[in-house]
């Protein structure tokens, strides 16, 4: 469908959204919109409550985020309009979807450049990543057919990964790759910096971050394995995180270059908690017991982030991250549009209160506790001397003040010719801009002229 079309489902599908909710709700649809608002902020001032205090105040709270949505379904029940709700919503999901696509464009995409021959590849292979991926996929021994070194690690034996990368390139390897997690890939990744040698991705870990933003095929780990036979390079940009990590002789760090990290690094809540000693054996006991504290500041360090120009003064929590993300993914869980922009993407989040939480859950982006903002160089401070750190899934402890810099075009990535590739990038919704899209664009398909 083409995106003139699509622009005009979204306009249909919002009107008749609209036209469902007036003409079987009547004057009672008014009433139907403010009730399912009220709701809505009653559930997050819960979620909030909830998370920032322990108690007969947490347990009240969690009685409200289930009492307010179910009251509001009981509401639309008993006025008999429960479906003309569900139906309208329905449909205003649709017309959400189908506008966002229509906006999405064709970026230029990364530049390729022709992959010169490799004589000796390397491959680490992790087999426990991503539930066994490396023996599903049958990756290692695939991989020999087509003339590649593996080592596949042992899961009972923990083995320094950077150092068997290096020995292999003083062995003569000319290409460097990993099956495994984000942040294996990073460790490898940066050895292969080091000496100016290409690097593979297969994507055998479980989120895969970094092979999704590089358009690699995530479902059939194998076709990764293609970037050995019909190849095209990428430049892409790598993080820098600069920090020492107390009591490890500042094991994974160089003094002058830092760790690198492909995907991102935070700080704050989420890096807190996964340091606690009890995080593994009881997840979310944990993160209850611990959340209240480190939200009302009561607890943990209280950071001060100095972005470019920018300040920010005593968030919760600090995602940075080797490019931005894109703009509707509030979370730093999607995709980036781009690996290759020079600029780190950072994303800060301060609430102090209900209405802000609730503002940030209704609003995303446009809610007053998430700032988002890009940046070439990012300094992390805090009133204490080390403070913890999530680097691509690793929890580490930095000496403070930490720096995260962006080194532009810095690795060379091997990847297939022929790949998935990543999807159109998401635009903002912009009622006025789809309007436009699907007017213009069909006056000027009949030759009536653009404007």
């Amino acid at each position: 469908m083409s995106r003139r079309w699509t622009a005009r489902l979204a306009l249909a599908t919002g009107l008749a959204a609209l036209v469902v909710l007036v003409l079987f709700g009547g004057l009672a649809s008014l009433l139907l919109m403010a009730v399912g608002w009220a709701g809505l902020v009653l559930t997050a001032a819960g979620v909030w409550w909830m998370l920032t205090h322990t108690g007969w105040i947490r347990v009240l709270a969690g009685m409200l985020v289930v009492i307010a949505p179910l009251a509001v379904l009981l509401l639309y029940s008993a006025a008999g309009l429960l479906w003309v709700v569900l139906v309208s919503l329905a449909l205003w999901a649709l017309a959400v979807a189908a506008g966002s696509a229509a906006l999405a464009e064709d970026g230029p995409g990364m530049p390729e450049r022709p992959a010169g021959r490799v004589d000796k590849p390397f491959l680490i292979m992790n087999p426990r990543s991503g539930g066994g991926k490396v023996e599903k996929f049958g990756l290692a021994e695939r991989a020999r057919e087509l003339g590649a070194e593996v080592v596949v690690l042992d899961p009972e034996r923990p083995q320094d990964v950077a150092e068997l990368a290096r020995r292999a390139v003083a062995d003569g390897a000319d290409l460097l790759g990993v099956a495994g997690g984000d942040g294996t890939q990073a460790l490898v990744a940066a050895v292969a910096v080091e000496h100016d040698i290409p690097f593979m991705v297969i994507s055998a870990g479980t989120r895969n971050h970094f092979a999704m933003d590089l358009g690699l095929d995530r479902q059939d780990p194998s076709r990764c394995l293609e970037a050995l036979t019909d190849a095209v390079e990428l430049r892409v940009d790598l993080g820098y995180i600069h920090g020492g990590e107390p009591g490890q002789g500042n094991t994974g760090n160089d003094g002058n270059t830092g760790r690198v990290f492909v995907n991102s690094a935070s700080f704050g809540v989420y890096a807190e908690v996964v340091q606690s000693p009890a995080y593994r054996d009881d997840k979310a006991r944990t993160i209850l017991e611990m959340l209240p504290a480190l939200l009302t500041h009561s607890g943990g360090s209280r950071l001060t982030v100095h972005a470019d120009e920018l300040v920010l003064d005593g968030p919760q929590a600090v995602l940075v991250s080797n490019n931005p993300y894109q703009k509707g993914d509030s979370a730093g869980l999607g995709r980036r549009e781009r690996l290759d922009s020079g600029a780190l993407g950072v994303l800060g989040v301060e609430v102090s209160s209900a209405a802000e939480a609730a503002g940030l859950m209704l609003h995303g982006r446009q809610g007053r506790g998430l700032t988002a903002a890009t940046a070439r160089e990012v300094v992390v401070d805090a009133d204490a001397p080390a403070i913890p750190a999530g680097v691509d899934g690793e929890a580490l402890v930095l000496s403070t003040p930490v720096r995260c810099r962006i080194a532009p075009g810095a690795l060379r990535v091997r990847v297939p010719r022929h790949r998935p590739g990543v999807p159109r990038a998401a635009a903002p919704m912009d009622w006025r801009r789809v309007r436009r899209l699907a007017l213009t664009m069909g006056r000027a398909a009949t030759g009536r002229g653009a404007a």
